[in-house]
């Protein structure tokens, strides 16, 4: 989980004030096809963004050397990310209709 939530914040702007203030501004960021809400795949797309900009030797495999400094430095794949992303994607689409709303993405996986 501290490395989605680590990727995620790579995927953010530099500025702080240049992040959404509110849940419908964060959804704009993951909704690439403007239809209001997110689908499995732009939720993975958008996260991996970040996995991708970190992987420094573009392997598709994160390196202890390409991982922040902390306690879990395993090497992690592409692939395996993606899949915890979709797990987590299915843990907050709290109304099971595959897709995120604003409120959804806001929340905290259960």
């Amino acid at each position: 989980m501290r490395l989605l939530l680590l990727l995620a914040l790579c995927c953010a702007t530099a500025d702080a004030e240049d992040y959404p203030a509110t849940p419908s501004g964060y959804l704009k960021l993951f909704d690439r096809d403007g239809d209001g809400r997110v689908s499995a795949q732009e939720y993975v797309d958008y996260l991996s963004a970040g996995f991708r900009a970190m992987d420094a030797n573009g392997d598709g495999v994160l390196e202890a050397d390409e991982l922040p400094p902390g306690p879990r430095r395993t090497p992690r794949t592409l692939a395996a990310f993606q899949a915890d992303l979709r797990a987590q994607f299915h843990r907050l689409d709290r109304n099971g209709d595959g897709y995120l709303d604003a409120r959804e993405l806001a929340q905290p996986p259960r």
